[in-house]
């Protein structure tokens, strides 16, 4: 499954800020980095409104990290973040490190969205609301533009998206409703684990 060629720079959640640790400008980050320390190793950070944020130490505790950020220099500052969302743009993140079957999320973002065969759709976002990966669909239009304003969020699971194909920028869509039911495995009865 090959990645993109083209640059993309859309944002990647790296991780969220959280509480002041101490007084010197300190805070809790939750990191969604494998290695919870990388974080500084992506290079700048940015918050949705721009603003950057440089790593200049960091520490494991427990399940967050501990961060100091050159722009942060006094508890007062690192208060006014907590909650605040740390980006970074995806044309900075190493392909390189990525199994066969492994991408990133925003890699989905501009795949047009096939059913049976056909282009019904793009995938316009990519959405966790805390149960998981939701695509945000926006439908073609009969004139072949895309209706935003009528677009769909779809669980993106591997029943609802059984291919994707970077190569043709395609993703294959089987609508919830089309999902055939499971049944008890071969072998089991009813009632039986």
């Amino acid at each position: 499954m090959a990645k993109p060629d083209k640059p993309v720079t859309l944002p990647v959640l790296m991780g969220v800020i959280g509480a002041p640790h101490g007084v010197r400008g300190e805070v809790r980050v939750k990191p969604y980095t494998d290695d919870p320390l990388a974080l500084g190793d992506y290079g700048t950070l940015r918050d949705a409104q721009g603003r950057a944020f440089d790593v200049s130490d960091i520490r494991a505790q427990k399940n967050v990290v501990v961060v100091s950020f050159e722009q942060v220099r006094d508890r007062t500052a690192a208060e006014a973040l907590n909650g605040v969302e740390l980006f970074v743009a995806r044309d900075q993140l190493p392909d390189a490190e990525l199994e066969e079957d492994e991408f990133f999320v925003a890699d989905l973002v501009g795949l047009a969205v096939t059913e049976d065969g056909a282009k019904t759709g793009e995938v316009v976002a990519v959405h966790n609301f805390g149960a998981g990966d939701l695509l945000e669909i926006a439908p073609l239009t009969p004139a072949g533009g895309l209706a935003r304003k009528r677009s769909e969020l779809v669980e993106f699971s591997l029943e609802t998206v059984p291919a994707i194909d970077f190569d043709a920028g395609t993703l294959q869509l089987v609508r919830p409703g089309e999902i055939e039911a499971r049944g008890p495995e071969e072998g089991e009865e009813d009632g039986e684990a």
